[in-house]
Parts: structure tokens; sequence; C-alpha cells
């Protein structure tokens, strides 16, 4: 007889009017706002942008949900096309039905597209967003207790879970493995943020140690669990991807300390790839068009119009090679050499023949020339 047990929901769903709020789409929800949230103060310490996170986030989730519902529909085909089945069921994603190693996969392909549009590395990104995707998680195995699925074998044990009488499940008090896959993320979350603190991760070894040390937990996990599933050699599915996955993580992570030590310097450019040619390019134009009406200011300032801007009190250049009448030390200032004086007039005149000479077909006189290095 057990003396204690976690007890289930009597419903996942909570009716406002015709709007149905389901707790298993709540608790996704909830799970990508934090894994956001925290992703976000972890990029801006690296040195990264307010909202680049989020920005890459709308690429990542949706492809995440399709990886995830798209995993467990195939290993779980029998579900839906089994005989007796209804193939609709497969988008009845409210129902519950999302496979990690799908929603990972295939959120890494969204978040490369968004990394590629934003000029940042993929590795940064991911080891930023490392523990937020492990807290996620934790917050999103809640929804299995809202469904009552993904427990484990019958127990006696003080905090097992009540599992009502149901379709594809019988009552009795069970493993809550919901519960210690949530905790065992959230530990997951605390050694990445500790590690990375205390050895300085980068280059995506954090990702791969978040990765790593989820598969160790979900590997024992998995294995308590007795909800219908695939077997190979055994053992089930999800504790083959599991190990493999796991390994794959450890070899990266020790790879990549060999071949990249450290962690990247810079996370996010000031310029996007592709903009910085874009916007010198615009800046040269107009600073030859500037240049163009500084040459045809100073052709007309050699006639009449010269004499015009004078009258007005202008700084104009009366004569553009350098004339020794030129009364405006401004113009020798811009270009025309040093400022004309009555002891050695034709020094001027050289000096301006020389920066006209040099200007003439290139940046006239009085342009700014744009300084490519900071674009």
């Amino acid at each position: 007889m057990t003396l204690a047990f976690i007890p289930s929901p009597s419903t996942g769903v909570i009716h406002l009017g015709p709007v149905p709020l389901r707790g298993y789409a709540f608790c996704i929800i909830l799970g990508v706002f934090v894994a956001v949230w925290l992703g976000n103060k972890r990029w801006i310490a690296r040195g990264g942008k307010p909202g680049t996170v989020a920005d890459i986030a709308v690429w990542a989730v949706p492809f995440g949900l399709v990886g995830g519902r798209l995993y467990h529909v195939i290993t779980d085909y029998q579900l839906y096309f089994g005989e007796g089945e209804n193939w609709v069921d497969a988008f009845k994603i409210w129902e519950g039905g999302l496979g990690i190693w799908g929603a990972i996969a295939l959120g890494a392909v969204g978040a490369w597209i968004g990394c590629r549009r934003r000029g940042i590395p993929l590795p940064a990104w991911a080891d930023a967003l490392a523990p937020g995707i492990a807290l996620a998680q934790a917050i999103g195995r809640w929804g299995n207790w809202f469904n009552q699925e993904l427990y484990g074998r019958a127990t006696d044990l003080p905090w097992a879970l009540e599992i009502s009488e149901g379709p594809n499940r019988v009552a009795g008090t069970y493993h809550p493995t919901f519960l210690y896959e949530s905790l065992w993320c959230v530990g997951v979350a605390l050694l990445v943020i500790w590690a990375d603190r205390r050895f300085t991760l980068g280059h995506g070894r954090a990702f791969a140690l978040y990765v790593a040390a989820y598969c160790a937990g979900r590997g024992w996990i998995e294995y308590m669990r007795v909800d219908e599933a695939h077997h190979v050699l055994g053992l089930r599915l999800n504790v083959w991807t599991a190990i493999v996955v796991g390994l794959l993580a450890v070899v990266y992570l020790v790879v990549s300390a060999r071949l990249r030590p450290g962690r990247e310097e810079v996370v996010e450019p000031e310029v996007r790839p592709g903009r910085g040619r874009k916007d010198a390019a615009a800046a040269g134009a107009a600073g030859a068009e500037g240049g163009a009406a500084g040459d045809g200011a100073g052709e007309d300032g050699d006639g009449e119009d010269a004499a015009g801007a004078a009258d007005d009190g202008t700084a104009a250049e009366a004569a553009p090679d350098g004339d020794a009448t030129d009364p405006s030390p401004k113009a020798d200032a811009e270009g025309d050499g040093p400022a004309d004086t009555p002891e050695d007039p034709a020094a001027g005149a050289g000096a301006g023949d020389e920066s006209d000479a040099a200007d003439d077909g290139k940046t006239p006189a009085g342009a700014t020339v744009p300084d490519t290095k900071k674009l």
C-alpha cells in the first residue's frame, strides 16, 4: 500500500470560454522563454548585442518543433499509421510527442540560418544558449505530467506518480520519470554554467558538455520507462541514441579543446557580412559626388563667380592652382599649401600646383575621404 504519491492532474486542458489552454503547450512555451532570457544574458556577458539570441530563436524554435515532432512520429509510426490508427493525429502536437533528438538536430539548422544572417558563429551562440536549453527541457517535462505519459515502472515509493485509468494506460503508481529527467536537466544547466565559468569554454564546448551530460542521464531514465518503444539488441532506441550522441559530444569536447583552445574574442562583429562592402561603396560614391561638386565650384571661381563669392564674404578658392593673389587662408589650409605670404608669393603657388595636380582625377580639394577601416 502506497502511503504517499504524486497525484496527476485530472485533465491537461483548461477552457477559458472557447479557448483551450493546454498544460503541455504552456510548459513548452514557458521553457522557450526561459531559454531565450538566460541565453540573452549570457550572450551579452560574452560581448554580444541584446536581442540577438531572440532574433536567432525565431529561426531555431519553429525548426526545433518540426524536428521534434518528426522524430517522434518516425520512431513511433505505429501510433499513427498502424492498424486502426488515424494518421491525422500525427499533426496533433498539443497531445504530446516531441523527440528532443529531432528538436535539437533540426533546431540547429534553423539556428545556423539565423546565425549566418547575423554574421555570428553558431558555436558561440550555442554555448550561450546551452544551459537555457537544459532548463527549457526541465520545464517542458512537466507537460508529460499534465498528459499522464512517459512514466516508469510500477513502484510504491513515497514519490510514486499516480496514474489514472485511460487510453493505453493502466491505473496505478509508477516511477515519475518526467520528474527524474526534469531534476536532471536542472543539474545539467548548473553544471554547464559552473564549467563555463571555471574553464572558460568556447567554440561549442559548453554546448557539447550539455549534450554529453544530458545523454548520460537520459540513458538510465529512458531504461526505466514502460511506454511502447522500438528495441534494438534488447535496448530501447532512445537509449542507443543517447549512447551514440553522448560519445560524439565527448569526442568533440576533447578534439575541440586541442585544435581550438580558449574562447572566441569577438562573438558578434559590428558589421554584418555583405554589409561592409556595400556601406563602403555607398560612402565612396557620396565622396565622389561631393568631389565633383567641389571641382565645379572651383572652376566657376576662376571667373566672375569668384568675385561674387568674395563680395559675399564667403571663403572660396578663387584660383584652383594656388594663385599667390588668393587672399583666403582657408583655401590654403584645405589643400593649396601653406598660407601665402608677401615675402614669398611663389611658395603658395608651387604648393597649390602640386596639391591640385595630385587631386586631378582623384579626390578633389575639400572632399572627405571615407575611412574604410571603420566600415
